[in-house]
């Protein structure tokens, strides 16, 4: 369906308008808050209520995830009262894709309507006092890719040339989740996220590298994202579930059947966290 590179920044807001007016034609919905599902962490759709459910595949410039356990679909409709826009899987830029191609969902639902966006990935826990199947909440990242969706000529209704990154994972909101997760018995766990390329997992010393300037968790995801977010003006949320641990002294062969394993058996946890965060937005 990409015609056109997004990283070719003329075409950009035309192609963001394309892709809203294809949601447009099918429904008049607005939602109010975005919820992007990682890996293996798709079932939250599933609790939409009246939902719309429209292909990615069908939206012009969407791309396609290629990750099995990636659904593609984007939903609109009701969750815990509240409208939101849920994408039940994402795109990596180990796919091939840019991090224009990236972000431009994002875009998308800040065009139809969402002032919040929730994320939530599968990712490494690096920080000892975490174990594999804990839930965390991100409070800031390091990107460690060399990318950046916001390269080449800016776009000032879309955001500024120089956006700040100074808290840019929502104090507000993370003080919420954990309000939540305490009220739900839920142990949430609060950490650093860094980006890396993928689609390998880290070696046992990238594992002590990232450790040392400070990450708590690693994964392929999220950042991208976020940056396009703050610059769109979002309120942004993010969650890792953390799949295998990088603890260099302790590391064991970990395979994608195990980390998905893992995420599913996590799943039920942190989609209660973020439903009842949902509703109290």
């Amino acid at each position: 369906m990409n015609e056109r590179p997004l990283s070719e920044s003329p075409f950009l807001k035309q192609n963001l308008q394309e892709s809203v007016q294809a949601i447009r034609n099918k429904t008049g919905f607005k939602p109010e808050l975005g919820i992007i599902l990682g890996t293996g962490l798709g079932r939250l759709a599933e609790q939409v209520e009246n939902g719309i459910t429209i292909p990615y595949a069908t939206i012009p410039h969407f791309p396609v995830p290629t990750v099995e356990s990636h659904g593609g679909r984007l939903i609109l409709g009701m969750l815990r009262g509240k409208p939101v826009a849920v994408m039940q899987g994402r795109f990596h830029y180990y796919e091939g894709y840019s991090p224009q191609d990236i972000t431009h969902p994002v875009r998308v639902m800040k065009e139809l309507g969402i002032h919040t966006l929730i994320l939530s990935n599968a990712a490494g826990g690096l920080n000892p006092d975490f174990s594999a199947g804990d839930i965390a909440v991100i409070t800031d990242h390091i990107n460690l890719t060399g990318q950046n969706p916001l390269r080449g000529v800016n776009d000032e209704t879309l955001g500024p040339r120089f956006p700040d990154m100074f808290e840019c994972y929502d104090p507000g909101l993370i003080a919420l989740a954990e309000t939540v997760a305490n009220e739900l018995g839920i142990k949430l766990q609060k950490g650093v996220y860094a980006w890396v390329t993928g689609p390998n997992l880290e070696t046992a010393a990238e594992y002590r590298y990232l450790r040392i300037i400070g990450a708590d968790l690693v994964g392929m995801s999220t950042v991208p994202e976020t940056i396009v977010a703050r610059h769109a003006g979002l309120r942004v949320l993010g969650f890792s579930v953390i799949t295998d641990m990088g603890i260099p002294e302790q590391l064991k062969p970990i395979d994608l059947a195990t980390i998905l394993r893992i995420a599913n058996e996590a799943e039920p946890r942190l989609t209660a966290i973020v439903a009842e965060t949902v509703k109290r937005i």
